[in-house]
């Protein structure tokens, strides 16, 4: 089935974004440099408490990666989002909590520091949503290990630049997602610089 664009724009480094995706559309997420993590959410559009679940994602597929063999499945287990393309490593980190004020105070970091978990909460109230915590996100592009002795390694992204996921929409969902910010550590390549990345929202050819 061919897919025609019907909106595109840019995702700002540090700064989040939601968008609603009925059953059937794709979302193409491009990272240019190869090197930005990104934060990432869905919910359930008329059941807000029902999204995906990296818990629930680990027990269902027994992986810590997300990839295309694996659906995003949500806290009820249904598949919600689907990696139908990717030209990244291929492994999504499902392990890490979304960074947040604390982990930057930890980090040294006085005064505000932008955040994941402030990305969603904000991008979720453009669209009127609001929730009461942070979910664990599936964290696209970034690159964590589990060492022999049950340590994780944060690992420098290792995907080329231009790569891109194409996610879908398996039922009537608001996507969220977050350009992580973090500029402390080198989660985001060793530059230690957040950068712009690119949406597209898809459509079957056609669609009315």
């Amino acid at each position: 089935m061919d897919y025609q664009i019907d909106e595109s724009f840019v995702l700002p480094a540090g700064y989040g974004k939601a968008v609603r995706l009925k059953t059937g559309q794709r979302l193409r997420l491009t990272n240019p440099f190869g090197t930005q993590a990104i934060d990432f959410w869905a919910f359930v559009d008329r059941d807000q408490y029902e999204f995906i679940s990296t818990d629930n994602f680990r027990s269902v597929h027994s992986t810590i990666f997300a990839s295309k063999e694996t659906p995003l499945v949500s806290t009820r287990r249904r598949p919600l989002v689907t990696i139908v393309e990717d030209t990244s490593s291929g492994k999504h980190d499902t392990l890490l909590c979304a960074c947040n004020a604390d982990i930057y105070r930890q980090l040294g970091v006085e005064g505000y520091h932008r955040s994941c978990a402030d990305n969603m909460h904000e991008a979720l109230s453009e669209l009127s949503i609001r929730m009461p915590f942070t979910p664990s996100p599936v964290n696209l592009f970034m690159c964590v290990a589990v060492r022999a002795d049950g340590s994780l390694d944060r690992l420098l992204p290792v995907s080329k630049p231009g790569s891109y996921v194409v996610l879908q929409a398996e039922d009537d969902v608001v996507m969220a997602f977050s350009c992580c910010p973090q500029d402390v550590t080198t989660i985001n390549g060793p530059e230690r610089t957040p950068r712009d990345c690119q949406i597209e929202i898809l459509s079957p050819a056609g669609a009315a």
